[in-house]
């Protein structure tokens, strides 16, 4: 199961509450539920209750584990509490809103009426949560040098390597950082810069007592300690430009033992930093729109449509392995795009009226408006398109990525994080024009967009899973690796017997981190960075 992206918190206000009680106003009280599938709700969280208040700010926030790849759909109600139980059912209810979490971290301030029930409002109540995430988000970057270390090799010098440690509040050490680069016979190492976050380097507290240890790398695991120094994160931040903080490094035995010993080497701390590393969320809170665009395989080898052992046949129940992947997509990313116009294509058929094959055309035949309304709206297209077009062939994804390519070009000239796009490909099997799919995806790499490949049917997805740059860096056939890792496959047919929404969440699981990867590698922060408050 995917990890939690994180966690979030929501602060929940009402305005205009129903007054249930009898000489005074209601006491209300805000409950936080989640669907457990089933038609059945499990209680998350609740606020406060808040006494004679038609107009509520609840202190107590409600948490709640954040996944974007899931639909996680919400249910706040609001209750006027009149007793001490903990049950709600002997309590007048004020109203409620269902949701997704997705609505809300999308939106900066996420304001609905309140309905009795469906369709019927709450007098004139309304309900505003806004979220955030809880965590800090700063990090420690450290550039550290040693000079005159001891030797402690017999038959070289040493090979020094850096352990750093906290004091936990029992006053136990706790291991937070281990140099990964082993220097080889060096008394005089520098070592590259690294980082930490600052939660687990000192827990936010920049006075904790924080041990060094230099030792000397031995492959058997019997690494010897060159020297120790004890300080602080407050006394390394001292350090700066052409004024480096330097320590003594002390063995505690050798200082014991002998009057003369001075110590065994300089550790030096030549730069410590503290910067902010901005989260997924901070992003879409801050302002990213996803933009969500589909490509659909309309090759031959699909079979005829009207035949029931066809890829594109659809069901009497209505659906087939090509809309179900669009519904399971579509309905996460959907939230997090506003005006919900989703551009959808097709590729590899014969299109009216000259029937020229064609390798992006838009599903509603409109190429100056290829937008669909909604997931529903891509889904009518599609249904649509299928008796008009005869498939043919051959499968070439490059110029839907191209395509797509050239508007996250377009987004990068902002010079802003505010728009990242995902391209979701469904096809049936092996890709005619590998050479030019493996340039456009390096040369994608390098822009704001993630691309999302469901292979659908029986075939060898042999190129698909090479394209997906698991097993190593994807490079063009001139040998460019990817600035990063964008393309996620995921054959459909793992997912046959699994409940719809295990599809979305295996391939939008990467989505979160490449988004982060792309911003961090411009070095762009959110549009409204979030404000850090100290731990």
């Amino acid at each position: 199961m995917a990890a939690c992206v994180s966690r979030v918190e929501l602060s929940v206000s009402c305005r205009s509450l129903l007054d249930k009680d009898v000489g005074s106003r209601s006491d209300p009280l805000c409950v936080l539920l989640q669907d457990a599938g089933g038609g059945r709700w499990a209680e998350l969280d609740r606020t406060e209750r808040i006494k004679n208040c038609q107009d509520p700010e609840f202190c107590k926030k409600l948490v709640v584990d954040y996944y974007f790849e899931k639909v996680q759909k919400l249910k706040f109600g609001v209750y006027d509490i009149d007793n001490e139980t903990l049950d709600l059912s002997d309590d007048d209810y004020l109203g409620g809103i269902e949701c997704t979490l997705g609505q809300v971290v999308s939106s900066s301030v996420f304001t609905r009426p309140l309905e009795l029930k469906h369709g019927k409002p709450a007098g004139k109540g309304t309900i505003t949560i806004a979220a955030e995430e809880i965590k800090d988000t700063r990090v420690v970057y450290l550039e550290i040098e040693a000079q005159n270390l001891d030797k402690k090799d017999f038959l070289g010098k040493s090979d020094p390597f850096l352990e750093f440690h906290k004091q936990s509040d029992a006053g136990t050490w706790q291991l937070v950082y281990r140099s990964e680069v082993v220097i080889k016979n060096n008394l005089n190492p520098c070592w590259r810069k690294f980082s930490v976050p600052l939660q687990t380097f000192c827990g936010g507290d920049f006075n904790k007592p924080i041990k060094v240890q230099c030792a000397d790398h031995d492959s058997d695991g019997s690494h010897d300690l060159i020297g120790a120094v004890q300080t602080s994160l407050a006394q390394m931040q001292t350090a700066g430009p052409g004024s480096p903080v330097e320590f003594e490094c002390i063995h505690p035995e050798k200082k014991q033992k002998k009057k003369s010993y001075k110590n065994s080497g300089i550790i030096r701390i030549k730069s410590c930093k503290i910067e902010t590393e901005y989260s997924f969320l901070d992003y879409v809170m801050g302002g990213c729109q996803i933009n969500f665009t589909v490509g659909v395989d309309f090759t031959g080898s699909n079979g005829d449509p009207r035949s029931p052992d066809s890829l594109h046949y659809i069901s009497p129940d209505g659906i087939n392995e090509y809309l179900i992947a669009i519904w399971s997509v579509g309905s996460v990313v959907q939230d997090y795009d506003t005006d919900k116009l989703f551009p959808a294509f097709g590729f590899g058929a014969q299109v009216p009226p000259n029937w020229q094959v064609s390798h992006e055309f838009a599903l509603n035949f409109n190429p100056s408006n290829p937008y669909c309304q909604g997931i529903q709206g891509i889904v009518d297209a599609y249904r649509q398109v299928l008796p008009q077009i005869r498939l043919y062939g051959p499968t070439n994804f490059s110029p839907i990525i191209k395509h797509v390519a050239r508007f996250a070009a377009h987004s990068v000239q902002q010079g802003t994080a505010a728009h990242y796009y995902i391209l979701l490909i469904i096809t049936d099997g092996e890709i005619t024009d590998l050479d030019q799919t493996r340039q456009a995806i390096v040369d994608a790499s390098k822009l704001p967009m993630s691309i999302i490949i469901v292979g659908v049917g029986e075939a060898d997805f042999k190129a698909m899973e090479f394209l997906d740059g698991d097993s190593g860096v994807l490079r063009s056939v001139t040998g460019e690796p990817a600035a990063r890792d964008i393309v996620q496959f995921v054959p459909f047919r793992q997912f046959k017997n699994a409940p719809r929404e295990a599809l979305s969440q295996v391939v939008l699981a990467e989505v979160p981190k490449q988004l982060v990867s792309y911003y961090k590698w411009q070095g762009w922060p959110p549009l409204k960075p979030p404000e850090v408050k100290a731990v």
